[in-house]
């Protein structure tokens, strides 16, 4: 027990928060400016709004750190945490007015910006904050946590930037405004759900800090109402993380349905004249469907999707839509999403096929080359043949394909050598002749034919 007892002293010992601690009263004194947006404040915040929104409209990250860094937002988030924790209802009603005076001044001056802007494409950075996940809720809740640590302790370091940074405020609320102003109710629900997920779990992170410092509540407060208020502040933020839990799992369930396309396709596209060109995989409302285009020889659609279709289970993917487009229907394809691999891919695909059709030319240049000599060497032999056999009066070279009519014997290739006699020639002169013409016609297989 001694020993249990030590290490237990040694682990409270590492987290014993008193040694680095400023007084409550220069911590609070700190918060409670911070709550204040009049003159200075206000001027700040929309100049790093305009900043934001800059940064998001040219797709420039260092430009949105640097607004993030700018505004001054986190002060009534903070001021609402602190107001909960030490029960003073006045400074959370003053900071609750205030924080929805910032993002009421923040949401306008983005939106008057995106309505005189030139450019109003939705670039990454912008659509990254319109679907938040239990990601964004763990985000704002431990970035809190650090911010009101950090507040608290003797050397707060690079801590408070780091926690405008991670938490993010401003991008959200740019994106609010810039849904607003171009009539985009997805970019403006979305955004003003991070942007409130953020708010609520730093304040709640914000209020565990201040238990955590063993901050003194206010003198003469009310405990019933403080109850209350602690009441309401759990149901919102379980509220607030509901919706967030389910497009979490919406998320983790289409990264899933990716991963197995992804997987069929590698494993069960494999052909030697025929590649993937490309390949779109969607899910909405439950329908799953993947659409994959083709580049090479043409395969039969029919017997392709049936062939693909039985292997469909093996990757969990029962019940998918699958489209195949090939020949033709490859025009449907958005060749603008085509990646520099893609169209390496297609390269090396024409390059295989322009390789594969110089060898057909070369194969059948050989054979009507063979074709050509076969029809021409009767002419060749004729003066020969005038020499050594006189009997032979007219003769014609030709090449014969023989099938037995009965019995399964496989086609035979014969030369059939048509002639005509003179004079009779004696067996000794047909032999010698039949020597002949399977010299010059280098065969075996030779058949001749008297007319």
């Amino acid at each position: 027990m001694p020993q249990v007892n030590n290490l237990k002293a040694k682990l409270k010992g590492f987290f014993d928060l008193s040694e680095y601690l400023i007084p409550q009263a220069e911590a609070e004194q700190s918060i409670r400016e911070g709550v204040s947006f009049r003159g200075m404040n206000i001027m700040i915040l929309i100049v790093a709004i305009f900043i934001a929104s800059l940064g998001l409209n040219t797709d420039s990250t260092a430009v949105i750190i640097g607004a993030m860094l700018i505004s001054p937002l986190m002060g009534p988030i903070i001021g609402l945490g602190l107001a909960v924790g030490i029960h003073d209802f006045e400074l959370m009603k003053r900071s609750f007015r205030n924080l929805a005076a910032a993002a009421l001044f923040s949401i306008a001056t983005a939106a008057l910006y995106f309505l005189i802007s030139p450019v109003n494409e939705n670039h990454s950075e912008l659509l990254a904050r319109t679907s938040p996940t239990i990601y964004d809720v763990l985000i704002g809740f431990f970035g809190g946590t650090a911010g009101i640590l950090a507040i608290g302790s003797k050397n707060k370091g690079n801590v408070i930037p780091g926690v405008a940074i991670a938490t993010a405020l401003m991008p959200p609320l740019c994106t609010v405004g810039y849904g607003l102003a171009t009539w985009q109710p997805t970019y403006f629900l979305g955004a003003l759900y991070l942007f409130f997920i953020n708010s609520v779990f730093i304040a709640v992170a914000t209020f565990v800090g201040v238990k955590l410092m063993k901050w003194q509540i206010k003198p003469q407060s009310n405990p019933v109402r403080a109850i209350k208020v602690r009441r309401i502040v759990y149901c919102i933020a379980i509220l607030t993380m509901l919706p967030a839990v389910w497009l979490t799992y919406r998320m983790f369930v289409e990264n899933n349905f990716q991963q197995n396309c992804d997987r069929f396709i590698a494993a069960e596209m494999q052909w030697p004249d025929t590649q993937v060109l490309n390949h779109t995989a969607t899910l909405n409302s439950g329908v799953r469907q993947l659409t994959v285009a083709l580049i090479g020889a043409p395969m039969p659609q029919d017997s392709l999707l049936a062939a693909l279709d039985a292997k469909l289970p093996e990757y969990h993917l029962q019940g998918l839509r699958l489209r195949i487009i090939q020949g033709s229907g490859v025009q449907d394809v958005d060749m603008g999403k085509l990646t520099d691999s893609m169209l390496g891919n297609i390269y090396a695909m024409t390059q295989q096929n322009a390789e594969r059709q110089q060898q057909r030319i070369d194969s059948l240049q050989r054979c009507l080359s063979a074709v050509e000599e076969a029809d021409s060497i009767g002419s060749v032999i004729a003066p020969e043949v005038r020499v050594l056999f006189p009997q032979v009066k007219r003769l014609a070279v030709t090449h014969a394909v023989i099938c037995t009519v009965e019995g399964a014997a496989k086609p035979d290739t014969s030369n059939i050598v048509l002639v005509s006699y003179s004079a009779p020639m004696t067996k000794a002169e047909t032999a010698k002749f039949r020597k002949y013409l399977g010299a010059r016609l280098r065969s075996d297989s030779l058949r001749i034919v008297e007319l």
